[in-house]
């Protein structure tokens, strides 16, 4: 991730993911994925997958659209990436994330999402797409599932974090 969630990235997600402002949010993947073929160029591996962080089907229906998958596939435009959106459910309708602290965020997300697959993760390097990591309990919760189902690797692709106190 290339950048913190701050201003003025942060008003930018905001304009992408709740406004429904996809030009900006196709920018910052549009980034993001320049940012992500110096990485793989300087020898990060590169993933053979991407798999969009699934939304509950009642915040998917409320909003329209999953702001992650929406960038996931951008990205595997602009990486020659395959996108897997199919792959991960999220089976548990969950309060929303944002502006809960990190153990609520983490009891939150117990046994939300399942892997429909798991021969397709098996042995593979994947990596997990998301706009914004906080305190990193959906990337917890989904790369454990992928890692106990055999992924060989699990990276974690978003626009940006949430600074750590003393950042």
């Amino acid at each position: 991730m290339p950048w913190l969630y701050d201003f003025p990235v942060d008003s930018l997600v905001v304009r992408f993911k709740h406004q429904s402002n996809w030009p900006m949010g196709r920018l910052l993947a549009q980034l993001l994925g320049q940012f992500l073929q110096h990485r793989f160029d300087e020898g990060l591996p590169r993933p053979d997958c991407l798999l969009p962080v699934p939304l509950a089907k009642k915040r998917l229906r409320q909003r329209g659209y999953n702001q992650a998958a929406m960038l996931a596939h951008w990205l595997g435009t602009s990486l020659d990436l395959p996108v897997n959106e199919q792959l991960l459910k999220r089976i548990k309708e969950t309060p929303a994330q944002q502006g809960l602290n990190a153990k609520a965020r983490k009891h939150n997300l117990r046994s939300a999402f399942t892997l429909l697959n798991a021969e397709q993760v098996k042995g593979r390097r994947v990596a997990l797409i998301d706009d914004v990591l906080t305190t990193a309990s959906t990337a917890d919760a989904i790369s454990r599932l992928l890692i106990e189902a055999g992924a060989r690797r699990v990276d974690v692709y978003c626009l940006a974090r949430t600074a750590k106190p003393g950042d």
